[in-house]
């Protein structure tokens, strides 16, 4: 769920594009980076990418070199290709018609098929990512416009995605017909625009929102003029992602119109509504778990406790790359408060469960400190498909939904009890009439 950004048209391009990066990096950290080109940057378009998280990666001498009125910024969490440096972010390629640089956040559902038909016709790959095709099939269109030849490689890709693709003078803004992917569009106050995965870098960037990309629409910003040319690709179908309300974006943005911290704070009232419990505390597992949590306890009654402490030096262990360093950094990260929970029983609110082995060593770690029960209530349907356009659940072998009925989880996690909020109450939480990709809930693979 990588977070992208583009800053059109301001001086500072790059330093806005590294604190709107620095907003989104719970999208992912494995890796950053920045490509600056335009106005001041002496005709040259310059990429400076890294390992890591974006505070580390963009150090002052590594500023002076992105310079331009015009940047494109990525967080990566690696869901196609690994996470090796190579699979960074931006992607910056010479073609016979100049320099470009393109991010993407979202997933290419039928990569391996145009990978291997590219290769059969010549192209040479420098990485895993699936967004490296897009490079090749630009370079191979036979248009002449950048905008025509981006076109042509839209019209071979499938899945979801959310684009920036710059060149020396132009910055296009491309998001998939399903609007899967959430892309935002602000005015910044200084001047120029950005555009953004998410909302909550708006205020850093002294921006007001102006509205979401359309799903179908490619944007085009070019200098000297004022608006961007929108042009509708493709007729919209949209499918915007459930996962995002669930625990993919921060609480403070806003996606299609709805608020997420209001929308969480809604599922935990639901959850309590449908699947009370006799309990001492209601407990979130923090951060994503607090909003769902003290909905459940204003519904119920039931006091709310910061009965777990989170050590917010560790990242988010959902993307870890790997289950064992996953493992680890559940132990580092979170702390019982021990003479709060002692002897009580405790309703614990998380966000989802997709794996389970969070969710396991969280009761084990509350009984450990003298829990006398521990009920656990999830404000996200069970998950029991992978989602192929975007999340890192490839396959049913790792949810633990798919392959265990709710009893057998619960007696796996060793609560007391297991309970889900219904598709019908999440959708009812979000609150507006979309058609919502709910494909981790119920399988619907809706781009063929």
């Amino acid at each position: 769920m990588c977070a992208v950004v583009g800053i059109f048209g301001n001086t500072d391009a790059a330093k806005l594009a590294v604190a709107a990066l620095f907003q989104m990096q719970h999208r992912g950290h494995e890796s950053s980076g920045i490509t600056s080109s335009g106005e001041g940057s002496d005709g040259k378009m310059v990429t400076v990418k890294d390992g890591g998280f974006v505070r580390d990666i963009f150090d002052k001498e590594r500023m002076l070199l992105l310079k331009g009125d015009m940047a494109i910024g990525h967080n990566r969490y690696s869901t196609a290709g690994s996470e090796s440096l190579f699979d960074a972010q931006p992607i910056q390629a010479r073609c016979n018609f100049g320099d470009i640089s393109i991010v993407h956040n979202g997933n290419l559902i039928n990569k391996d098929e145009v990978r291997n038909q590219l290769i059969e016709d010549g192209s040479i790959f420098q990485t895993n990512m699936d967004t490296e095709n897009v490079i090749h099939l630009i370079a191979k269109s036979k248009q002449v416009r950048l905008r025509d030849k981006i076109k042509d490689a839209l019209d071979v890709i499938k899945g979801a995605y959310s684009f920036i693709i710059q060149s020396n003078d132009k910055q296009y803004v491309i998001r998939d017909k399903h609007g899967i992917r959430p892309l935002s569009i602000g005015k910044i106050k200084s001047g120029g625009w950005v555009i953004a995965s998410e909302t909550c870098c708006f205020d850093l960037l002294d921006a007001e929102f102006v509205r979401d990309v359309r799903p179908g629409e490619m944007l085009v910003f070019t200098k000297d003029v004022i608006e961007p040319e929108s042009i509708q690709l493709y007729e919209p179908d949209f499918h915007p992602c459930a996962f995002e309300f669930v625990y993919l974006a921060r609480p403070d943005s806003d996606i299609a119109g709805v608020n997420v911290y209001q929308c969480r704070e809604t599922m935990g009232r639901k959850l309590a509504l449908a699947n009370p419990v006799d309990a001492d505390m209601v407990v979130p597992v923090p951060d994503s778990g607090v909003a769902a949590a003290l909905g459940y306890a204003r519904e119920s009654g039931v006091p709310f406790e910061l009965g777990i402490i989170r050590n917010h030096y560790v990242g988010r262990t959902f993307i870890e790359p790997s289950q064992a360093i996953r493992d680890m950094k559940v132990k580092m990260k979170l702390s019982p408060q021990r003479s709060l929970i002692k002897g009580k029983k405790l309703v614990v609110i998380d966000d989802s469960l997709v794996r389970g082995t969070t969710s396991k060593r969280i009761v084990k770690m509350l009984k450990d400190a003298g829990a006398a029960e521990v009920h656990f209530r999830v404000a996200a349907p069970e998950i029991k498909f992978p989602d192929v356009y975007g999340i890192d659940t490839p396959t049913k072998e790792e949810l633990i939904s798919a392959n265990m009925t709710k009893d057998e989880v619960c007696a796996f996690l060793e609560a007391d009890s297991l309970e889900y909020l219904s598709i019908e109450d999440l959708v009812d939480s979000i609150g507006c009439s979309e058609n919502y990709s709910l494909v981790s809930f119920d399988g619907n693979y809706f781009v063929k």
